[in-house]
């Protein structure tokens, strides 16, 4: 009786990154062993995990990234990822962060819309983590909590009250710590989730009434704006196909809609500036 012989292909020595990253067995089966290119399913499951990877990779720079503490451990693959991680160049809200520092200012941003703003993507993060999603799904929270902390101290201390900021930093803190441990129950952290759209929303709105109000978008960076937008129209996608979590999919719907709102002010108020809005006046 002839041994069957195992089918082989050209992909093989990468096998195992694309199955633990990219696709589940049965697709790199299919598309490189069947030649079923248009298999739907697995199209959508390939494009949903490298949306996601691209948004987190899109959130991180030179940061060692904690998927060893979200993922499977002991997995040397994972050493990899960690290397893609920390070759970024680039993170959403590095502009902004540098637009503050360099103008030693922190005119036309919202206090009060960044603290609900990092109430959301706290609450989605908990959420997430409580739920044990994959870390491709939501990995960008953790960056850009960190991110959004940074923004909430430097308009503090560029405001005059740098106290005020370190006070901040060390509550925020706490609270992370409290929502994170095994003390909160689950129904609190769903309901965080659940509050998610309106702290959105109306953080999105003091933002735009702010815009509004001044006649510029100040100190607000247009390429944090854009790519904030265009990062959680991805997530729609990709929440829908790894999560199927609908409380998740229609926050992230509503952020689109609310970041849109602000890139288009950015454009409207694009020849507008604190100087020149001074002078006019």
């Amino acid at each position: 009786m002839a041994e069957e012989v195992a089918e082989t292909s050209f992909m093989d020595p990468f096998k195992d990154i694309l199955v633990n990253y990219l696709m589940p067995e049965k697709c790199y089966d299919e598309f490189f062993l069947q030649f079923n290119l248009l298999h739907v399913d697995c199209l959508k499951i390939v494009i949903s995990k490298g949306l996601g990877i691209g948004i987190i990779l899109g959130s991180v720079l030179g940061m060692k990234t904690p998927t060893f503490i979200f993922t499977t451990h002991r997995n040397p693959n994972n050493f990899l990822l960690t290397l893609m991680f920390c070759a970024c160049l680039f993170i959403v809200k590095l502009p902004q962060i540098l637009k503050l520092i360099g103008a030693k200012s922190a005119e036309g941003l919202s206090f009060n819309s960044v603290l609900l703003e990092l109430f959301a993507i706290t609450g989605t993060m908990a959420y997430s983590i409580a739920n044990s999603f994959p870390f491709s799904s939501w990995g960008e929270a953790l960056f850009l909590m960190l991110q959004t902390v940074t923004i909430g101290f430097l308009i503090q201390h560029y405001g005059g009250n740098t106290i005020k900021g370190l006070g901040f930093l060390a509550v925020y803190c706490g609270l992370l710590a409290v929502v994170l441990s095994p003390v909160t129950p689950v129904s609190v952290v769903t309901t965080m989730q659940a509050s998610n759209m309106p702290a959105i929303i109306f953080g999105r709105l003091i933002q735009g009434g702010t815009n509004y109000r001044n006649g510029h978008t100040g100190q607000l960076s247009a390429i944090s704006v854009f790519l904030l937008f265009a990062g959680s129209l991805a997530r729609i996608f990709t929440t829908v196909q790894e999560t199927g979590d609908s409380l998740m999919a229609v926050t992230y719907i509503i952020s689109s809609f609310c970041n849109g709102v602000i890139a288009a002010q950015v454009l409207y108020y694009w020849n507008s500036s604190p100087v020149l809005r001074k002078k006019t006046e």
